[in-house]
């Protein structure tokens, strides 16, 4: 199964900044970045760097099956106002 989800950088800010996703799903995570100026998406947690250009620059990152827990993201350039993290919930079976 895999999920999408949409965040922007905007003020150096990722928005949404808390994203909640189910545990056993890939997830496809578009950023757009509408500052001006360059950013970089980093995740020790995740174990992803990825650039993305300023004026509407788009990336695409892809993580998981995550298990439960909380996965920490800052932006490279801007680590104290971009900040956000992935909350991983329990998938119930239904």
């Amino acid at each position: 199964e895999t999920l999408r989800y949409e965040m922007t950088i905007k003020d150096h800010k990722f928005t949404p900044n808390i994203l909640e996703v189910p545990s056993n799903a890939v997830i496809k995570l578009k950023i757009t970045n509408l500052d001006p100026t360059i950013e970089e998406f980093e995740s020790f947690d995740l174990k992803r760097e990825k650039l993305v250009a300023g004026s509407g620059g788009k990336i695409i990152v892809t993580v998981g099956p995550l298990k439960p827990g909380e996965y920490i993201f800052f932006g490279e350039f801007n680590p104290d106002t971009a900040q956000g993290k992935i909350v991983v919930k329990e998938k119930k079976d239904a």
